[in-house]
């Protein structure tokens, strides 16, 4: 229920007196209030102008880069033979590459069958499969002779198999072992035919024996081989490996030490030791041919440099006993001139005198090699400087161009006071409208076919056959309007961003006294800057 009947007995309405002695008490705070808000709007509208500055600097800073106007594009008529990529100083044009032979690596072939035979005699009753000296491990399994299937364990014996062979075969193929040659032989009276898909185990790849069409079929090479899981001194070389004795053994490839022990080592860790050093080479283990081979890490006509320093490694597996196969050099030519060679298959100003220039050659042949201005990224870069010159434009505009409502009322833009605003865009209007005078052929913008609309200030690729043009054949011309030291457009616009406009225009702060109330705001008898208990507080700005 409301108590406050206003005027009951005097006929006056106090509560509307109050009211409105309130809201006249108010008014100051109101206007404060809506005071803030613009500021809040427009220091909004110049954070965003200001955002937009930064976006238009980059592409600014781009075109006045003469790195981009000497950017190359380079292409190649024959990829399948070579492609090419180049800087700023290549020399423009095309030119024919002849190239006659790849570069390839130096490789250091050891002498084969290093390994120990894997027995001493024909009497192989005493070799169990499972550490025969082979150089790949058996596995248990089955395989077929003339399609008899034979299961093996690995603890069986190379005798034992041989047993199992003729068993299987009725007699008809008899397995023997050759100790001159280290070789398994199989004897027939009739073609042997060996193995079948379905077979699991590796018997007849370790002991590399082959279909031949023939009743005899021996091993296609010696069998013994080095085991690279065991330590060196119990790896089944023929010569034993020593350190020395101190299990300090030490050799060199290409002057880089590599270190060994011939008990804790195995042969692994020292291919693993070699191939993580610094000497520049791969060290593999050639099962088939029992052998080490170092290939060198780089192309070129270059050798392999071997030295046992400490102990026997690098003759005990043959690698100072074998023979170098030298790499060669890349042989090529440009333009039929004379012949020029490189170490790597890649092609630098180093081999070729062409600088900027580098090709990476695949294949022996000819192909044409285009080094030309890249006109691709250049025209990139005026579009987007186009782009967000207009968007800086069109964001003026829209904060300071007035509207006008279907019923007539005219709401001025948040920065339509703003002579700052205005005074941008007419700056960079004057400024890409502007005119040199040079003896290039390209004195505007005009001149690459960007209009300037005069409705709202923004720039136009209006023909883009005149840029095309220019950048194809007035490339200089082009450089100069934009990057002239004095006169070019983006130095011009750069300098006025960076220097003057910073110098004159605080983004995203109000001008110093905007929204500061004066006298009519402040309520009598209240000191500047305070306010009334209940009421939001409005400090002097």
């Amino acid at each position: 229920m409301d108590l406050g009947v206003a005027g009951l007995a005097s006929g006056f309405d106090w509560k509307t007196f109050i009211d409105q002695m309130t809201d006249i008490q108010r008014a100051p705070e109101k206007r404060l209030l809506e005071e803030q808000n613009q500021i809040s709007q427009r220091n909004n509208a110049l954070g965003s102008i200001n955002t937009q500055f930064g976006v238009l600097s980059t592409r600014v800073d781009a075109l006045k880069n003469l790195s981009l106007f000497n950017s190359r594009s380079t292409s190649v008529s024959d990829d399948s033979i070579a492609t090419a990529t180049s800087s700023g100083s290549a020399p423009l044009g095309t030119f024919t590459l002849t190239v006659s032979q790849l570069a390839t690596a130096a490789k250091q072939r050891g002498a084969a069958n290093i390994g120990a035979a894997i027995a001493t005699s024909s009497d192989v009753s005493g070799v169990v499969l499972g550490s025969a000296g082979f150089a790949t491990d058996v596995r248990a399994g089955t395989f077929t002779i003339n399609n008899k299937q034979i299961t093996i364990a690995t603890t069986d014996t190379l005798q034992g198999v041989f047993d199992k062979i003729s068993a299987a075969t009725g007699g008809t193929v008899t397995g023997s072992y050759d100790a001159t040659n280290d070789k398994i032989v199989l004897t027939s009276a009739s073609e042997i035919v060996l193995g079948t898909a379905t077979d699991t185990s590796n018997f007849l790849a370790v002991a590399k024996l082959a279909n031949n069409g023939a009743g005899d079929v021996e091993s296609g090479a010696s069998l013994g081989g080095i085991k690279r899981s065991k330590v060196l001194a119990q790896a089944n070389f023929t010569t034993a490996i020593t350190d020395g004795g101190a299990g300090a053994g030490e050799f060199k490839i290409n002057g880089v030490s590599i270190s060994f022990n011939q008990t804790a080592d195995s042969v692994q860790n020292v291919i693993d030791r070699i191939n993580n050093s610094g000497a520049g080479v791969i060290a593999s283990y050639d099962t088939v041919n029992d052998r080490f081979v170092l290939s060198s890490k780089s192309t070129g006509d270059m050798g392999v440099a071997l030295e046992d320093v400490t102990g026997n490694f690098l003759a005990a597996t043959g690698l100072t006993t074998g023979t170098l196969e030298r790499g060669k050099d890349l042989l090529y030519s440009i333009d039929d001139g004379g012949q020029l060679s490189s170490k790597s298959n890649t092609i630098t100003e180093d081999s070729s005198g062409l600088a900027g220039l580098s090709i990476n050659v695949f294949d022996a042949g000819t192909t044409q090699v285009t080094v030309a201005s890249d006109s691709t990224t250049i025209k990139k870069a005026i579009t987007d400087f186009l782009g967000e010159y207009n968007n800086l434009q069109k964001l003026i505009d829209k904060n300071v161009a007035s509207t006008t409502d279907a019923k007539g009322k005219v709401t001025a833009g948040l920065l339509a006071q703003d002579n700052d605003a205005s005074e941008i865009a007419s700056s960079l209007r004057s400024m890409v409208v502007q005119h040199i005078t040079t003896a290039l052929g390209v004195n505007s913008l005009d001149d690459l076919g960007i209009k300037s609309n005069g409705d709202d200030d923004t720039l136009e690729l209006d023909d883009e056959s005149k840029l095309d043009a220019a950048l194809a054949n007035n490339l200089t011309g082009v450089t100069n309007l934009f990057t002239d030291a004095t006169s070019g457009l983006a130095t011009r616009l750069a300098a006025y961003i960076e220097k003057d406009h910073g110098r004159r225009w605080h983004f995203g702060r109000a001008p110093k006294n905007f929204g500061r109330p004066d006298d009519r705001h402040r309520r009598p008898g209240r000191p500047n800057g305070t306010h009334r208990p209940g009421s939001e507080r409005f400090d002097d700005r």
